[in-house]
Parts: C-alpha cells; structure tokens; sequence
C-alpha cells in the first residue's frame, strides 16, 4: 500500500440497524376517543340540565288511573270517572316521582361517572322537587286521615339519602313509593276512601310549605353582600346561615328553582281537589297571586352562569331575585294556610233532599196545601158577598117603612139607597187573604253561612 494512495473502499457488509418502534397507531386512535367522549358528555351535560316541561294536573290524574287497569302504559286509556277527594293530588305526586325518574338522563343525583358526576344544576333541581315531594308525603300522613299502610311506606322509602348508589339506590326507593302511591291511588279511584272535606288538610301543607320557602330564602340570602338588598328584603342578617362558598351559589339557586316546579304542580292539584274548600274560604285571589309568584321563579335564566352581583353593578345576582320571589311565596302561603284553617267544603244536600221520591212528595204536599189554601180563600169570600147582600136588604126594608122616607131627593128609590151605602166587602176580603200568605219567590233556602264566613 502506498502512503499516500488512495485506499480502495471496503465493501458494504449487512448489519443489525435498531429501529424506534412506531405507537402512533395506539395513541392517536385512543386521544380521538378521548375527545369524541368528552365532546359526547358536554353535549348531553347540557341536555340534561334543561328544566323538564310542566304538566297539566288534571291530564296526568287521568293518565294515571287509566294505566290502574292497563297493562301497557304508553297505552293507557284516560279514566275520568268520579273518585274519591284526593285522587288528584296523588296523580300528581305519582307524576313528580316519574319525572325524577323518566326525564331526560334519569334521576342524575347519585351519579358517579360523567356527565352526571360533575353536573351540579340539575342535581341540586331534583333535590328541590323531592324536599316537596317529601313534604307532601308527610302531610298526607298526618294529616289525610285514610289507611297509613301505603301512605306510610311511600313517606319512609322518600325520606332515605338522595345521593344513595348502592342497593337499594335513590332510583330503587323513589320507585317504590310511586308503586305504594299507586295502591292508594287505587282505593281513590274505586271511591273506598277519601281525604276530608275540611280545609285543615291544605292549611297545614300550606304552613309546611311556608316555613320551608322561609328557609330559602335565608339559604338565597346568605350569598348576598349587600346589607343594603338584605334590608329591603326584611331579612334579619343575625338569623343568616353561615356566609355560601361561590361554588354553591348556583346549587341553592338551581334547587330553589326546583321547589318552585314542585309547588306549581302541587298546588294545582291542591286547588283541584279542593275547589269548593277554596271558595267558600273566598280565597281563589290569594291561590292566583301564589301561582304567579311560583311562575316568577322559574322564568329562563339567560346568563350562562349564576351571577353574584351586588346593586346596581355590571352584573345581576340572580340569588337575590330568587329570594324575592321565594319570600313573597312564603307570605302568600301563610296567608292561604290561614284562611283555610276550618273551613269546610258546603254541602248541597242541606238545600235538597238526595232522594228523587223524596222530592216528589214534597212537591204533592206543596200542591195539596195550595189547593186547600185557594179552596178556604174562596168559601170565605162567597159569605162576605152575601153578608154584603143580607145587610143591604134589611137597610133598604128600614128605610122604607120609616117616616123619614118620602124627605129624599126625588128620584132616589129605595134599591138605589141600598146599593149607594152597601160597603165594598168582596174585594177587601181577597186582598187580606193574599197579603197574608207568602209569596212562592220570596221563599228562600236555608243557607248555612258558617262555612262561607269562618274566615272573618
């Protein structure tokens, strides 16, 4: 080899090359799902949490006691025979239950996987309607005075934790006190029991539902900072619950709007139920100003967030005006529960016998003593004319043969003498008769005005 030739190159030998192993395959598949996922859950996050739609009171009642005896339930028939008083609170509460269940996303409070586990508005609403429909059960115990078996059951499977996952779970419960209300439900349909006609039965809902809307409001209140707001709302700050964190502003908000749903419905069927309570109590403008107030609280809520604002700032507090709403409530509700307290619904059987031969017969008694009444009306007015008649005779035949006759003024018989002083008897006998019988149109039923007037 030279020293500085050229070297001749080696020839290429094969060798082991160490490749980097490709895992886009594995990441960028699993990162799509991942994002798919969570745009899926975002979306039905929001579907959700969209407030269900009311529903008519009435319209559920029948629904409800058509599926009593169908076995298909989308096919139910719509039953609305007569039934016994409270057949249409119990639909109604039946109805809450289902919603809780049967809503869009189901019953979302004891979730514990997404969306459900970090969604908070719609949790806290159901929390508000079962605070209400609780309350009811309880007043339907103590108060309803029907068979406790059901009642009871339905009230104690209601009262167990909200947040409960494991057996037996919320939805498990809830269940359950739907299908115990269904059996009383049953008995109202058949008319074998009823709630009392006395108004004491919504009085102490009513008084119930007013110290929990109080409640409420001092919960709405404690995220307020303005003292001036809390001043003009009547609040007593010293009574206010500890200051609310501003991530549960929104939940106390969003449960209040709940309680409000609740009570719309179940004071509609209140209202259906004891109708006739309600307006001999003349309380049909105080149940309206309630519903209005009810409606106030659950108007759409454009802001994206729950604001906390204070005065007349750039942002609104929506606690504030919910306290507002909840406050007057409160009030409107003490103030109904006060004037049912001992009012009875009227009763139309003391204005009418119930039995058809009953009535018949006191029509022919009414008719048999207005004949006999026009038969000794007449009888008495024949002898007053010819009394009349045998006193006129027997004055003409005196005047005649006195000697005081023939001074008259000529062309003055005796019969014409006779006639001139003979009184008008006939016609003054048939107008005491009539003025002394009273009139058929004057005659007026016997009107129990208890009822109507308990409330003075």
């Amino acid at each position: 080899m030279s020293l500085f030739g050229s070297r001749k190159a080696r020839p290429t030998r094969p060798t082991d090359i160490l490749e980097r192993p490709d895992y886009g395959w594995v990441w960028k598949p699993l990162l799509g799902l991942v994002v798919v996922y969570l745009v899926v859950t975002l979306a039905l996050g929001a579907w959700w949490s969209l407030t269900p739609d009311g529903f008519d009171v009435q319209q559920a009642s029948a629904e409800q006691r058509g599926r009593l005896a169908s076995d298909a339930p989308g096919a139910a028939p719509l039953d609305t025979s007569p039934a016994g008083r409270g057949a249409v609170i119990i639909a109604t509460q039946m109805t809450l239950l289902d919603t809780l269940l049967d809503k869009q996303g189901g019953y979302l409070r004891n979730d514990m996987l997404p969306p459900g586990l970090w969604l908070d508005n719609m949790p806290a609403w159901e929390l508000g309607v079962l605070k209400q429909a609780r309350g009811e059960a309880h007043t339907l115990v103590e108060k309803s005075a029907m068979q406790p078996g059901a009642l009871k059951e339905a009230q104690e499977r209601l009262d167990g934790d909200s947040q409960d996952w494991l057996y037996p779970s919320t939805e498990h419960r809830i269940a359950k006190a739907r299908d115990a209300y269904a059996v009383v439900l049953d008995d109202l349909n058949q008319q074998r029991d009823a709630l009392p006609a006395e108004g004491d039965v919504p009085a102490y809902w009513l008084s119930r539902v007013a110290r929990r809307l109080d409640e409420l409001t001092y919960r709405l209140s404690a995220s307020v900072a303005d003292p001036e707001a809390l001043r003009e709302l009547e609040v007593d700050v010293d009574q206010l619950p500890g200051r609310t964190p501003w991530y549960r502003v929104d939940d106390i908000f969003f449960e209040a709007r709940g309680q409000a749903w609740a009570l719309e419905h179940l004071l509609a069927a209140m209202v259906a139920d004891y109708g006739d309570v309600m307006a001999a109590a003349d309380a049909e403008s105080l149940v309206e100003r309630l519903q209005a107030e009810l409606k106030q609280a659950q108007r759409t809520l454009w802001s994206p967030v729950v604001l906390n604002g204070t005065g007349f700032g750039i942002f609104a507090n929506h606690s504030l005006m919910m306290a507002a709403y909840t406050q007057r409530a409160a009030k409107l509700a003490e103030a109904l529960s006060g004037r049912l307290a001992g009012v009875s619904a009227p009763d139309a059987s003391l204005n009418q016998p119930a039995d058809p031969s009953a009535q018949e017969s006191m029509a022919g008694q009414t008719a048999t003593q207005a004949g006999a009444e026009t038969g000794a009306q007449a009888e008495a007015q024949a002898e007053a004319q010819t009394q009349a008649q045998d006193e006129a005779s027997a004055s003409a035949a005196d005047e005649a043969s006195s000697p005081g006759a023939e001074t008259k003024a000529p062309g003055t018989t005796p019969e014409t003498a006779a006639a001139d002083e003979s009184p008008a008897a006939p016609s003054s006998g048939s107008d005491e008769a009539s003025a002394g019988e009273p009139s058929a149109d004057s005659a007026e039923p016997a009107v129990d005005g208890a009822d109507t007037n308990a409330d003075s």
